[in-house]
């Protein structure tokens, strides 16, 4: 019993011992809950006093009945207690760091008060721009202004700047917006920043002060209607600054800007006043795109009243009233001013100052001199080919050649300044770039001499250090225009080969893997190059081909294309190309021009004489540039700078083409040390002449066919006197056969000046021209036979009881003289003429022909086979060789007069 009783007693103690510890544990709860609500009520009150700020707070009613909670009042004195420490510290350090920081990023006037720099003009070039500019003044609240600092927000290169005025009082945003204007102007050379005013409330546009400088058109105020007109200009100048920016290799303009040293680009900044109402919908969503890619651009937003999305990089200032306004880049707590505004006089004066120093500058007429850096021939074509082509009120426009515009494609009516404009490009290149780095190849297929002047004359004797080649009417030479192509072709073959070996794939790359090598970029200027097309034949074909190949492929191998022509409309060949016309993304339109720009793009109709649309955006509307180009092909402009480069650089002379003159047999190379029979100058970008190859093997004897006797006379002189040379007296013989008296005084004068060199020579001019020589000789025996065909009767003619005509003979002569060291050399006018003196089985015994006025389907018998594609010409000539050529080559006789009258 007793035992039982225990452990009751046992149990109750445990029980009651377990109700006080739950007793205590809920005290505790409860208490912790009301220690918990009562923490929450504190942190609520501070974070509600943080958000309003201090200042405000102790103005704000319900922090005020809040105040009267006992529990609060602790939390308010620490955070007054921590405010007046924070102050204390912040006027001890922090204002005198904010001050600096300003002073450092705001230089000149971007920081300066305006009575300290309103007036002067500018000096900055515009390389970099100030980090911040200042708009006012800023202390916190409950401070005074005496411990404020001033205020600067970020603007050209970093952000955009959103002013929202207080209703009805715009009078401290508009004195920002002047002053801030007035900041930039008055640091940069003027022309630097270009201003845009929009005012969807004012018509004769916002901010008075500043109009002075739309007569320099530094400032347009746009129609408060047209404000699309507005924002697709803003679009299109970003668009056009980033194609520009990428064409040199760089992602914004402010860094293509601090690679060239210079300001490529002025800024632009927009001010658009609105009324706060948000744009339509489509407005709204181009105003957000200009404003997320417009910096990298130079394009800036000062948006006044004007809602956009907070997504672009964008400071604002919110005025509260007519003075006080707060700030994203201080935060809450702390009050803006707006600077004391500019006197209205002084502000208009000072635009007046900028405006006259800008017309100053423009009204000198920009000439040839402004197209030229201070210092020649230091650029470097690496990447790509720069230079100012002309001046769009005073400020340059530049003309690129490079892996973005590889091409460029140029028109313009007669009388349009083509031609000025060409020189234009090329003396800017030529002053910046050495003949290391740059080589010119240039054409002219109009008649005229517009490109001569770049080789020696007699009386200039300069010539451009960059010039390699030079063709001068070659309006009818086609097949130089031909060979130009083939010559750009292979040196493609042969750059590409050496990228492949290296394994780069671009210039600039195989210039780093062989710096040693000279790997210049090319540029070949083809004028009128319409011409190549102008016949359904094999040279338009071939032209059309590899014109195609070197546009696509020259990208990457630093070779260039200029393509100028009148009208490129009705250029069936080239048309029939696209990949040229796509690969000529450099469109230059004369006035008038048509076809070179895009179908809708009307640009160059309203052009004055002297203007060009300068596109480097295949001809897109928003890629144009009108630049006026000096005169550059005047006395004292280009050819100055020619004499100029002639005299600083080292460089041998260019090949000159004229297809309007005939070569002199003396001057050519071939002449001066042959080894063999001179035929004619081919038509070719080496400058070579065609030198038969004379063996003593069958059929090496030569024919010159066609009615054309002055070149045909030519032919054979060239060859007898280049013979004449080429052995000394006693190792050879001449003999001269003609029947056709007129021509007797041409073959004694070739005659007499081998005579005159010690040769043998014998001439027959009656009968005995029947009776053959010898088919052999123990040296060299050259039989010249003129007119051939006119001594036909003589041939045919069989002595009584004789075996052999002398057309027999002359048959076995021509057969078997080769191998004993005797070549013939005749002329037929004919080519059938010339089968009935070979006869049957004759073709292979004359291995070598020049044609003069025969069509091509004649010679197609005598070609081995090859189509020969010839239309006759005066004074050109087509010359084949069975044993060398797989195609014909073109040639002109040479004059052999000096070298007839050489002693």
């Amino acid at each position: 019993m007793l035992g039982r009783r225990e452990r009751r007693q046992r149990a109750e103690n445990a029980l009651a011992r377990l109700r006080s510890v739950l007793g205590l544990a809920l005290g505790a709860a409860v208490g912790g809950h009301e220690q918990a609500l009562l923490h929450k009520r504190q942190l609520e009150f501070e974070r509600a006093v943080q958000r309003i700020g201090l200042a405000k707070a102790t103005r704000d009613r319900e922090i005020a009945e809040q105040l009267t909670d006992p529990a609060l009042a602790p939390v308010w004195e620490r955070i007054t207690r921590e405010r007046d420490d924070s102050y204390a510290e912040w006027r001890r350090d922090g204002l005198g760091a904010v001050r600096e920081l300003v002073a450092a990023h705001t230089p000149g006037p971007a920081g300066q008060p305006w009575q300290e720099w309103l007036g002067t003009l500018g000096t900055d070039p515009g390389v970099r721009s100030p980090r911040l500019w200042r708009i006012g003044t800023a202390h916190v609240e409950h401070e005074s202004p005496e411990h404020g600092f001033p205020l600067a927000v970020p603007l050209l290169e970093h952000a955009h700047l959103r002013l929202n005025s207080a209703r009805g009082n715009r009078t401290a945003v508009d004195s920002i917006v002047e002053t801030l204007l007035l900041r930039l102007l008055s640091t940069f050379t003027p022309g630097l920043v270009r201003l845009h005013l929009w005012d969807i409330g004012h018509l004769t546009g916002p901010l008075p002060n500043l109009h002075p400088l739309t007569a320099a058109g530094l400032l347009v105020v746009h129609d408060p209607t047209r404000l699309d007109d507005l924002l697709a200009l803003l679009a299109g100048h970003i668009r056009k600054v980033h194609a520009n920016a990428l064409r040199a290799g760089r992602t914004t303009l402010k860094d293509a800007c601090a690679a060239a040293g210079r300001r490529v680009e002025p800024w632009r900044v927009a001010v658009l006043f609105g009324n706060g109402e948000r744009l339509d919908e489509e407005q709204y969503r181009e105003l957000n795109r200009i404003a997320r890619t417009g910096p990298d651009a130079g394009v800036h937003l000062v948006l006044v009243d004007m809602p956009v999305s907070a997504s672009s990089p964008l400071e604002t200032v919110t005025f509260t009233d007519a003075e006080q306004a707060s700030s994203s880049i201080t935060g809450p707590g702390v009050v803006v001013r707006a600077d004391p505004p500019v006197s209205a006089s002084v502000a208009s004066r000072a635009a007046a100052a900028i405006r006259d120093d800008m017309v100053v500058r423009r009204g000198r007429p920009r000439s040839f001199i402004d197209l030229l850096p201070r210092v020649l021939g230091q650029e470097s074509s690496r990447e790509e080919l720069r230079t100012v082509i002309g001046f769009d009120e005073g400020d340059p426009i530049e003309l690129v050649l490079g892996d973005a515009t590889p091409h460029a494609l140029v028109a313009g009516p007669s009388g349009s300044g083509k031609t000025n404009l060409l020189y234009a490009m090329l003396g800017g290149l030529a002053a910046r770039y050495s003949p290391r780095e740059l080589e010119l190849y240039l054409l002219d297929f109009k008649e005229g001499v517009s490109f001569a002047g770049l080789t020696p004359g007699t009386k200039d004797p300069s010539w451009l250090p960059q010039a390699r080649l030079v063709g001068v009417n070659v309006n009818t030479d086609r097949e130089f225009g031909l060979a130009l192509l083939r010559y750009l072709s292979q040196e493609l073959a042969r750059r590409a080969e050496a990228a492949k070996r290296q394994e780069v794939t671009k210039l600039a790359e195989l210039r780093d893997a062989e710096p040693e090598v000279s790997w210049p970029r090319v540029v070949a200027v083809i004028d009128e190059f319409q011409a190549l097309f102008s016949g359904r034949d094999q040279i338009t074909q071939q032209a059309a081909a590899l014109l195609e190949d070197v546009a696509r492929r020259g990208r990457s191998q630093g070779i260039h294309l200029v393509l100028a022509s009148q009208d490129i409309a009705g250029i069936e060949a080239f048309w029939g190309k696209p990949a040229v016309y796509d690969q000529c993304t450099l469109r230059i339109a004369m006035p008038k021009a048509k076809r070179v720009l895009a179908q809708d793009n009307l640009a160059a109709n309203t052009l004055p004489r002297w203007h060009v649309v300068v596109n480097h955006d295949s001809g897109i509307s928003h890629g144009n540039e009108v630049a006026h180009v000096p005169d550059a092909s005047s006395r004292g402009t280009f050819d100055e700078l020619q004499r100029r480069l002639w005299r600083e650089v080292e460089s041998s002379a260019p090949r000159l083409f004229d297809g309007a003159h005939q070569p002199s047999l003396l001057t050519t190379a071939e002449f001066a040390t042959p080894r063999g029979p001179v035929l004619g100058q081919i038509i070719d970008v080496a400058d070579r002449a065609a030198v038969l190859r004379l063996e003593a093997a069958p059929g090496r004897n030569l024919a010159v066919l066609g009615t054309a006797t002055e070149d045909a006379l030519a032919v054979l002189a060239s060859s007898a006197l280049s013979l004449g040379r080429a052995y000394a007296p006693g190792e050879c013989e001449f003999e001269f056969w003609c029947h056709v008296e007129s021509l007797r005084d041409n073959v004694l004068a070739v005659a007499d000046a081998l005579h005159r060199r010690g040769h043998t020579v014998r001439t027959r001019f009656d009968a005995s021209i029947a009776d053959m020589a010898e088919e052999t000789c123990p040296g060299k025996r050259f039989v010249f036979f003129y007119a051939v065909d006119g001594a036909t009767q003589l041939l045919e003619r069989k002595e009584v009881g004789a075996v052999q005509s002398g057309l027999d003979k002359f048959r076995s002569l021509l057969k078997h003289g080769p191998a004993g060291n005797v070549h013939t050399f005749g002329w037929w006018r004919g080519v059938a003429r010339l089968k009935d003196t070979l006869g049957f089985g004759g073709n292979d015994d004359v291995g070598a022909w020049v044609a003069l006025d025969v069509q091509g389907s004649e010679l197609n018998q005598l070609a081995a086979g090859q189509l020969v594609d010839w239309s006759p010409r005066p004074h050109r000539a087509v010359f084949f060789d069975r044993t060398t050529h797989s195609r014909p080559d073109v040639l002109i006789p040479f004059d052999p007069t000096s070298a007839l009258e050489e002693r």
